[in-house]
């Protein structure tokens, strides 16, 4: 009697070790996703592979180990330039952070930008705003087109200045941190034509009497050209010599939005002024 229950007892066991092996084999077999893509950063890990930020299309912010990456000979080639615009295909499991980027092909490639120092710090710019705004794993289908579109009008003009403010004032509009430009954020009296300040450290625009000691000037010409911004295409804008002082004044004004609404320096922002 001991011997027939001791066979079903292993039988037993050998059945659950059995499901519990298929289980194991279905976690391990996840099938690759797959996501057109923008490489954000790109950071060293180990002796030879790449952490990977990327901003999927259909999958929002993701980081993922690109093994081999760091290798002369490596199958990723310059797919994972900062910016690059890549179809990219990774694993993802439950219980681990990282994905597993198996391929990843260049869709688009700015070279050109990416290689010359001086184009290269505004892509910075846009490359950690991107890192430090988007959420992991939400999709963002504005955010993935305006950068793809700064980063295009970069590459193609050989100059950041209107792209990155561009960039700068629609992530702080599609933030929800874009203040009123026709009145005071304090005593809702219209600015008309008369110059705005703005804090680093307060958000909205302030009136000559709200205003107060270290605050700076925004003036009409910088409001009316977020206005422009607001109904005009970045590509469809020509950048000419009068507009770089309003160009640049509204530039700092979003990055300075940036900076408050995400309680983060830009590191990258002192870059600007080298070039």
């Amino acid at each position: 009697m001991v011997i027939p229950i001791a066979l079903r007892v292993r039988a037993f066991r050998m059945r659950c070790c059995c499901l519990s092996g298929a289980a194991s084999a279905r976690r391990l077999l996840m099938p690759a996703r797959e996501t057109e893509a923008i490489i954000l950063k790109t950071f060293p890990l180990g002796e030879a592979d790449r952490l990977v930020s990327f901003l999927g299309r259909s999958s929002g912010r993701v980081r993922g180990v690109a093994a081999g990456a760091r290798r002369l000979k490596n199958r990723y080639g310059s797919t994972l330039e900062v910016l690059s615009h890549v179809q990219i295909w990774y694993v993802e499991k439950e219980t681990r952070e990282l994905v597993r980027i198996q391929q990843a092909e260049l869709l688009e490639s700015f070279h050109k930008a990416q290689s010359d120092y001086g184009l290269s710090t505004g892509l910075a710019v846009i490359s950690e705003i991107s890192e430090i705004i988007l959420p992991e794993h939400e999709v963002s289908e504005p955010m993935f087109r305006l950068i793809l579109l700064a980063v295009r009008q970069v590459e193609g003009t050989g100059d950041w200045n209107l792209p990155l403010s561009y960039f700068a004032f629609w992530t702080v509009r599609l933030g929800g941190w874009l203040p009123r430009f026709d009145r005071c954020s304090a005593c809702d009296t219209p600015l008309g034509s008369k110059p705005a300040s703005y804090d680093a450290h307060r958000a909205g625009l302030f009136c000559e009497k709200c205003r107060s000691s270290g605050m700076k000037p925004l003036h009409a010409g910088a409001r009316s050209l977020a206005e422009r911004f607001t109904n005009e295409r970045l590509d469809r804008i020509e950048y000419v010599k009068l507009m770089q002082a309003n160009v640049k004044e509204l530039r700092e004004a979003a990055l300075d939005w940036i900076e408050l609404h995400s309680e983060r320096r830009l590191m990258t922002r002192k870059l600007l002024e080298s070039t």
